[in-house]
């Protein structure tokens, strides 16, 4: 096996999209969110914002990426239209984002304490739950069934979803 570098993004990109998606998402430091051809190795896209980019989370769909903000805010981007929903229930950064696997519903994290489910994507609260400490990191089983949090405390907590 071997390792090259192959693109060179900059350095002040914080966030990327995993790259099982196509175009490859980036977020970061600029307060600019871009999604890149990675083929030919050109951007395709150029957001910007008022905030620097703490997080991105890209909806299994293929038609929704949620940007979380140093701001506290999450915005939700259809990645094909002008169509954009801006949230506010955090009141620090937001630190991670993931989209349940059906797309249909989305969590946020926050260094606020705070797990937030919103639904996809004009973004009504589902539910909120505070932890003990910033909510570092987040994910959500493939069956949609459990969502995970590593939070600041060095404490992982398991959610189970219910609906």
């Amino acid at each position: 096996m071997c390792q090259s570098e192959w693109m060179d993004f900059r350095s002040q990109y914080s966030s990327f999209v995993s790259l099982q998606t196509t175009p490859l998402w980036t977020g970061g430091l600029d307060n600019t969110v871009r999604s890149w051809d990675l083929r030919e190795g050109r951007q395709l896209q150029q957001h910007d914002f008022t905030s620097q980019i703490f997080s991105l989370g890209y909806c299994p769909t293929g038609e929704w990426l949620a940007v979380g903000m140093e701001s506290s805010n999450v915005e939700v981007l259809h990645v094909n239209k002008p169509d954009k929903y801006q949230l506010h229930l955090h009141e620090s950064c937001v630190l991670s984002l993931k989209f349940a696997y059906c797309g249909k519903w989305f969590v946020s994290t926050g260094k606020d304490n705070l797990l937030n489910a919103w639904r996809t994507p004009y973004g009504a609260s589902i539910f909120q739950s505070k932890e003990s400490s910033s909510v570092l990191s987040c994910d959500i089983s493939v069956d949609d069934k459990y969502i995970v949090t590593g939070s600041g405390d060095k404490k992982a907590t398991v959610y189970e979803v219910i609906y």
